[in-house]
């Protein structure tokens, strides 16, 4: 299936691995011109090398931490006006709410739900000027559904799902729309690590823990990245513009409501 994506430009951040890996490899398949940014240089440069010999399509790496000012204006530098933004940054870590002090919080804000307001703030006038922009942000499944050690990734993320559930209705009408993914236990990096510290905790090995995870859902696995890539390049299509301020939750099931 065409998605109308020919053509455009992507800036995908944190995609040097996971989900925003999946969502940038799913993008350039479409033909778009994807700039990716993550910190380090190396797993960068590398995975930006595997997408180009994949798709075809041209890809900017551009190192640096999107969670602060530096590292927004190199990726803005690297791709000036994106017809389509992905929105990513790795979660604060887990643990019990009352050994986070004040910078815990501020981090976590910074990177969650700051960082994304200000790359949509950068970017969302041109979109409407040019008649066209998908804003993409990954989320979590804890918007909907809170996870109780990730206290948190719960609270900065909400905020921003709360920002942009007004901010969507506002240039809907520009054709440019925000909406956001919430990915529940895929198999990436962050779900090793998190599966590491309940390991310890439970006696379990990290491969138990994440058969425990997957035993959770309806589905009886964990997600591939690539399944998420796809979700987004769909919200990112030419022909998703009726699709607004929404908040897709891929977990397998896991999250059990009748409306969603």
């Amino acid at each position: 299936m065409d998605l109308g994506l020919k053509g455009k430009h992507a800036l995908v951040c944190a995609a040097s691995k996971g989900l925003g890996r999946a969502c940038a490899m799913a993008l350039a398949r479409e033909g778009v011109a994807v700039t990716i940014t993550a910190r380090t240089v190396e797993p960068l440069e590398q995975t930006a090398a595997e997408i180009r010999a994949e798709t075809g399509s041209k890809v900017t790496a551009c190192a640096g931490d999107i969670t602060t000012e530096t590292g927004r204006a190199a990726a803005l530098a690297a791709c000036p006006d994106p017809d389509i933004l992905v929105n990513n940054a790795g979660g604060p870590p887990p643990g019990d709410f009352r050994n986070w002090d004040r910078d815990d919080w501020i981090r976590a804000l910074d990177a969650n739900m700051l960082t994304p307001i200000f790359l949509i703030k950068a970017v969302v006038d041109g979109m409407v000027a040019r008649k066209f922009g998908r804003i993409v942000n990954i989320t979590s499944a804890s918007v909907k559904s809170p996870i109780p050690h990730l206290g948190m990734s719960n609270g900065a993320r909400a905020g921003l799902t709360g920002f942009v559930a007004g901010l969507a209705r506002q240039v809907a009408r520009h054709n440019v729309t925000i909406n956001g993914l919430l990915p529940g236990p895929f198999l990436t990096d962050r779900l090793r690590s998190s599966s590491i510290i309940l390991a310890k905790a439970s006696g379990r090995t990290v491969d138990e823990e994440v058969a425990e995870r997957a035993k959770a859902s309806p589905i009886g696995r964990v997600g591939d990245p690539a399944e998420f890539g796809d979700a987004c390049a769909f919200l990112c299509a030419a022909s998703s513009g009726f699709i607004v301020g929404q908040n897709l939750v891929l977990d397998g099931g896991t999250f059990n409501s009748t409306m969603g």
